[in-house]
């Protein structure tokens, strides 16, 4: 009987992470299709923009659970949206992953500083993406 219950629990947790909903701002076209593909597979709710100019509408309007966020984008760039963030209460309740070109030790440091939670350099190796994703949205892991 304890079992049923435990398994109730447990596909409780699974459908409310399947249902989270990440905010992906990338400017190439066919990487934002790629992981937008690969995150909606997973079960996600994915809105995908290409540009910094829709990040704020889309961070109101979409009401996002996670934001992977590129940092060299048009309009207004990743650190600049980073630091906006940071005046906001949202700030504080979604997690942001960055996924950049920028490969020096000093852009993962300074996104760090501006409140992402985890840096990715490209090419990202998708396992890991998906892992530090559900480790952020307190998800079941393997």
């Amino acid at each position: 009987m304890a079992k049923s219950g435990q398994n109730s629990v447990i596909n409780s947790k699974k459908q409310q992470f399947l249902s989270s909903r990440i905010l992906l701002v990338e400017d190439h076209e066919i990487s934002r299709q790629l992981l937008s593909d690969y995150l909606s597979c997973l079960g996600y709710q994915v809105l995908a923009i290409a540009d910094g100019k829709a990040f704020f509408w889309a961070l109101s309007n979409f009401q996002p659970d996670l934001i992977l966020l590129d940092l060299k984008i048009p309009h207004l760039d990743g650190y600049s949206i980073l630091k906006e963030l940071q005046a906001l209460p949202i700030a504080q309740q979604v997690p942001i992953i960055v996924v950049s070109a920028y490969a020096f030790k000093s852009d993962q440091q300074r996104a760090l500083s501006l409140g992402a939670k985890k840096y990715f350099v490209k090419p990202i190796n998708l396992s890991q993406l998906r892992d530090a994703i559900q480790e952020i949205l307190g998800g079941l892991t393997k």
